[in-house]
């Protein structure tokens, strides 16, 4: 517990000074107003959605903007979402249920949520019987990044070069883009590929179950088998693709939520030192309110946004879209049915 105060702390100094550029804020600082004027800017920020180009296409993006413009969703939003160090921000890539890949485009100035793709086509997740799509509301944290030059101590593995990913486990169906306020609940630690990816279990602090649940063994009480499926729809989400079943450390074994925070601490420091690099291996750290080489002005913003396609309707799905889905039996995919 005492481990678990001293992670929420350095998350919440660290978070404020770089978002806010604060020279230093003591443990034991009494200077309330400093510290109310922080958590007023966190709490009454508000996000919505701008989109570029054509769903269910390459070229769509999607841009999220605050009440002063558009802003990265990987550098500009702000890990905390107040000042207690145990509320965040996470910004949701794929709703519950949906099968479209979208992800936080690290490469692209600003970083818009894109489909990913694989040869030139669309990436769907395939149904494996029992699961349809994403079995929570999919997302990353941002101003975190799993560093891919480090060992992680834990798994043996280097980072994936991405932002921390989320699961978060409520019941409401979020919306693409959508900025949520959620509590950290554990984590499970996939090596996908050879690659570490830590998959952080938070909840919505607006979610009516929120306050009952706050560690990992609450969700094996209010939420039971979500633990032992997500396990599983890590382990086999990629078969249906011809890949083997990922692997995990700790024989997949969640980890609780003081053991989370401090993996939510470290990957906040590798974003610091990723601004800090002359040589990002071609990810974007290009932001509207660091203040730093990398911030751009309006004007920048928008000759970006003016190359993009405009929004309009949604093609109509290719045939990589029409999703099948699989049923394993005795540890072998079996096809199950295709979607008409």
């Amino acid at each position: 517990m005492i481990f678990g105060i001293a992670v929420q702390r350095i998350i919440r100094q660290s978070v404020f000074r770089q978002h806010y550029g604060f020279q230093r804020i003591s443990p034991l600082c009494t200077s309330t107003a400093v510290r109310q004027t922080a958590s007023k800017e966190c709490s009454k920020m508000t996000y919505q959605i701008e989109e570029r180009g054509s769903p269910n296409t390459i070229d769509y993006k999607l841009y999220i903007k605050s009440e002063k413009g558009i802003v990265s969703p990987f550098h500009d939003i702000p890990l905390l979402a107040d000042n207690t160090g145990k509320v965040f921000n996470m910004v949701v890539e794929i709703p519950r249920w949906s099968n479209a890949k979208m992800e936080i485009n690290t490469k692209s100035a600003l970083n818009p949520i894109i489909q990913d793709t694989k040869k030139g086509k669309l990436r769907f997740v395939p149904n494996v019987f029992p699961h349809k799509g994403y079995i929570w509301n999919y997302g990353a944290l941002p101003q975190t990044w799993e560093n891919p030059e480090l060992l992680d101590e834990h798994t043996g593995c280097k980072g994936d070069n991405d932002p921390l990913d989320v699961l978060e486990i409520g019941y409401k169906v979020a919306k693409r883009g959508e900025v949520l306020k959620v509590k950290v609940l554990g984590t499970v630690a996939l090596i996908d590929e050879g690659e570490t990816d830590w998959k952080v279990l938070v909840i919505n602090i607006e979610d009516p179950i929120a306050p009952e649940v706050n560690d990992i063994k609450d969700i094996e009480k209010h939420f039971p088998g979500l633990l032992k499926a997500t396990v599983e729809w890590l382990k086999i989400y990629k078969i249906p693709d011809g890949k083997p079943e990922n692997k995990f450390a700790f024989n997949g074994e969640p980890k609780d939520a003081e053991f989370a925070l401090k993996i939510v601490s470290d990957t906040h420091e590798y974003w610091k030192a990723l601004l800090q690099k002359e040589n990002t291996d071609g990810l974007s750290c290009v932001n509207t309110t660091l203040n730093n080489a990398s911030t751009i002005d309006d004007e920048k913003v928008q000759a970006i946004l003016s190359e993009s396609l405009p929004l309009s309707e949604s093609s109509p799905l290719l045939s990589e879209g029409k999703l099948n889905y699989f049923i394993l039996i005795a540890k072998k995919l079996c096809f199950y049915f295709s979607q008409p």
